[in-house]
């Protein structure tokens, strides 16, 4: 950890108002390390972009506030990272506006180098719920830690996913933690950090209320963390797909699970696979994405996944009817006297969820396993 007189350095630029990352990043680059940074106060209106509202700003912080800033976090069993600090994710410090200083409850390590962000929309539906925590799942059990937002949906499936598959997590607030957002979700919280595999962090001083423009802010972090992201469910304007037009930016791996055509949830995702992003079916489709994290991970995937699919209504009926062998779509419909719409909608269901494969022809075959 940084020493005490550079943590309160950081503190007070963090309580500045007006000094955000680009600026923090600025003034790093112009003058080096945080003490340097406070001694040179008087020449911060020479480096471009920093006017004298910043100057103001640093000035206004008083010793009593920064002491009470560090009280506060110890507190409430945050720590306080420090850029410099051997615990301040590598992989966040390669984004341009990289966070001054993060608040952490539960532990960073190092494993969470090998991260995959995850995220969604909130008002998702059972498909993405069940989508989510599947693949959090797996890949918690490959070896990577699942990066998301806490928030309720597509977020807390994917938190949920990695602690039920063994493995860390890291939820990423758009408030300050002395505060519990969304309020039902403490206890997923609290097992994420007393489990010890995981950790609750913001970049925001404690008493930062729940305001709606911290969020998109946020997610250049869950993204920043990580080496790739999956996209579960997203609307055609939505956050999710902010955070992943980031994560392109960021130089980080985009992954997609396809949603179904008619469902509003899945119009922006969908899209994203138009424009490129990798569509996902099972964990291989990331791994291979990965070749090299891919190669030492691979190995050590357990061969039978804990999580089975949930199947709804038609998908019931027609699983039973189906064969490693295969059969097409004229004779199940003649099978199960349904419409050949209705049945196809199902079937296009099954394959989604990975336990049917399509071939040519319309031919369905159940997947062996």
């Amino acid at each position: 950890m940084v020493d005490e007189q550079s943590l309160r350095a950081y503190v007070r630029l963090r309580l500045s108002a007006g000094i955000g990352p680009i600026t923090f990043r600025r003034l790093v680059d112009a003058f080096g390390d945080v003490q340097s940074i406070l001694s040179n106060v008087n020449r911060w209106r020479q480096v471009d972009g920093v006017g004298p509202k910043a100057v103001a700003a640093v000035g206004a912080v008083t010793d009593d506030q920064v002491q009470e800033e560090i009280e506060l976090a110890r507190q409430s069993g945050a720590s306080i990272v420090c850029p410099a600090d051997d615990e301040y994710p590598k992989a966040l410090k390669t984004i341009y506006d990289y966070p001054p200083l993060l608040y952490v409850r539960g532990k960073l390590l190092q494993a969470d180098a090998t991260a995959i962000g995850v995220v969604g929309a909130r008002h998702c539906t059972h498909y993405g719920m069940e989508q989510a925590e599947r693949f959090a799942q797996l890949l918690a059990r490959a070896g990577f830690t699942i990066v998301s937002g806490g928030a309720r949906g597509i977020d807390t499936a994917a938190h949920r996913g990695a602690l039920t598959g063994g493995g860390r997590t890291i939820a990423v607030m758009g408030c300050g933690l002395a505060y519990t957002y969304p309020p039902e979700n403490r206890g997923l919280f609290e097992e994420i950090i007393s489990s010890g595999r995981g950790a609750v962090v913001s970049e925001l001083p404690m008493r930062t209320a729940v305001l709606a423009g911290n969020f998109p802010t946020r997610n250049r972090i869950i993204s920043g963390m990580s080496i790739g992201l999956l996209v579960v469910e997203a609307a055609r304007k939505s956050g999710s797909l902010i955070t992943a037009s980031v994560a392109g930016e960021q130089g980080r791996a985009i992954f997609a699970v396809p949603g179904r055509v008619d469902s509003p949830t899945s119009q922006g995702v969908n899209e994203l696979i138009r424009t490129g992003a990798t569509l996902v079916q099972n964990l291989d489709d990331i791994l291979e994405e990965l070749p090299e994290v891919g190669k030492k991970l691979g190995p050590e995937i357990p061969p039978a996944p804990l999580w089975r699919p949930v199947l709804e209504g038609d998908e019931k009926v027609l699983i039973d009817h189906l064969t490693v062998d295969g059969i097409g779509l004229d004779e199940l419909v003649n099978r199960v006297s349904m419409p050949a719409g209705r049945v196809l909608s199902a079937m296009t269901m099954l394959v989604i969820k990975g336990l049917v494969a399509q071939s040519a022809g319309n031919v369905f075959r159940l997947k062996k396993g």
